[in-house]
């Protein structure tokens, strides 16, 4: 597949790296020279400089035989007319928008991406996806990572485990036999910084972090096996009342269960436009690093602090003293990943990067076969793919342990006719059923392989 990447920031980057890293014909196009050679000197990737919607550096990028143009610039306007110009003047097959302005996004304006309108295929919009994510940490907060599949019939949970968890040093064969009715697979380690797909004899340990698949009935005896609870969020502290945090103050307003919110935000322009859009939460003009502050919007009572500035240090110093003066948990907004390691150092519960809700959004829509939900895991290290099982795929009709699955692959979870099943070695897949796959990085190809639709089936 030949695809040009039009923005090679952080966002840009990291797709270019995974497709890249599949085989595809990959070209990157960015108007700062310095991005453009960071891209071409660290990935397999073609490197063009100029800006995006200029139909000659399109032109020059490859666009006339392009099968995708994906418009990840920092400039809504750019990437909308990015679009066009590879639709009119290209013919581009597959055209994917980021677009940040709520205006854009706005649901009575949506028929302007109509083909014979403004004609991009997939609008994607970062702060969307980060106020979602937000929204399921705190929904879950003794995890530190969560995501929905198989319809909300199953969560994903990333969960550190502690020196007191009750089932250190058991291997999860022993686990499966001692829960024999917990409907829960453990898919994926990360141990010493290396994330990995166990096998039934490992052994869990402290410090470890597990990502495991859980069916939504049995979260919280999940969590209380591997030595967490979760408790509820009744008071909710927001730092930063731009489009993230106004977007989870909103959505934490229509909640059935009364929800206590209080947002800071230092711009006081914004602040009135946040105070302006919401009907019953307090909105607070001031500095988040402010302790005079933080204590006149409770932060001592306070059952979470979510701290989603456009500042990283911003956010982390506020979620530390928020922990230290009495916030149970801390939720922070990260963009720069190397920061990510020191987290767990400073007692910091959970973080959101923006950068891998906004590349699994892209992914959801490229993989190949009959995708229906992608998850991008870690700093890109692995994915969770959902997709239906088609009668043309390698998978179909076969039992799991006859499949020639990579070592880096498991299955979570799988829908049968709209019912869920754990799955074994026993369990077969068989057309038209919905499978959950954890992958690491490097076996997505592999994966992608065996969900593949071959021709015939068109």
């Amino acid at each position: 597949m030949k695809v040009i990447i039009c923005g090679a920031g952080q966002v840009g980057w990291q797709i270019a790296k995974q497709l890249s890293s599949e085989k595809n014909d990959v070209t990157v196009v960015d108007n700062n020279p310095a991005l453009v050679r960071r891209a071409t000197d660290t990935l397999d990737v073609q490197g063009i400089e100029g800006f995006a919607s200029y139909p000659d550096v399109l032109d020059k990028a490859g666009a006339r035989d392009a099968d995708m143009i994906i418009a990840a610039t920092y400039s809504d306007e750019v990437n909308m007319v990015t679009c066009q110009v590879a639709h009119s003047v290209f013919n581009v097959r597959r055209k994917i928008a980021r677009l940040r302005s709520q205006s854009y996004l706005t649901a009575i304006y949506s028929d302007l991406y109509r083909r014979d309108h403004l004609p991009i295929d997939v609008v994607i919009s970062p702060e969307k996806e980060v106020a979602e994510a937000a929204l399921r940490r705190l929904a879950a907060p003794a995890a530190f990572d969560t995501q929905a599949f198989l319809d909300g019939r199953v969560q994903l949970m990333g969960i550190l485990l502690e020196e007191d968890c009750p089932v250190l040093n058991t291997s999860l064969r022993q686990l499966s036999d001692l829960f024999s009715t917990l409907r829960a697979i453990v898919v994926g380690v990360r141990r010493d910084g290396r994330l990995f797909a166990p096998e039934a004899g490992d052994q869990l340990f402290a410090r470890d972090e597990i990502y495991v698949f859980a069916h939504s009935d049995d979260i919280t005896r999940t969590l209380e096996i591997f030595g967490k609870t979760n408790a509820k969020q009744d008071r909710v502290v927001i730092l930063g009342g731009g489009n993230v945090g106004l977007a989870v103050a909103q959505a934490l307003e229509t909640r059935t269960e009364r929800v206590r919110a209080k947002v800071i935000e230092k711009n006081r322009k914004v602040a009135e436009k946040a105070a302006d859009a919401l009907e019953r939460t307090i909105v607070l003009n001031g500095d988040a690093l402010d302790q005079e502050l933080l204590a006149e919007a409770g932060i001592t009572r306070a059952d979470a602090v979510l701290c989603v500035t456009d500042d990283d240090k911003v956010n982390m110093l506020a979620a530390v003293r928020a922990k230290q003066r009495g916030a149970k948990m801390a939720i922070c907004l990260v963009n720069d990943p190397t920061l990510v390691p020191i987290l767990n150092a400073l007692d910091i519960d959970a973080y959101i990067n923006p950068r891998a809700t906004t590349v699994s959004s892209i992914l959801r829509h490229i993989r190949h076969g009959r995708v229906r939900n992608v998850y991008s895991v870690g700093d890109g290290e692995a994915e969770v793919i959902e997709a239906q099982v088609l009668s043309t795929s390698p998978i179909s009709g076969k039992s799991i342990r006859d499949i020639d699955f990579p070592e880096g692959v498991l299955v979570g979870a799988i829908m049968k006719g709209g019912r869920y099943v754990k799955p074994n070695g026993d369990t077969r897949i068989d057309e038209g059923d919905v499978v959950t796959i954890f992958s690491l990085a490097d076996d997505v190809p592999e994966v992608e392989r065996l969900l593949q639709v071959s021709i015939d089936y068109f």
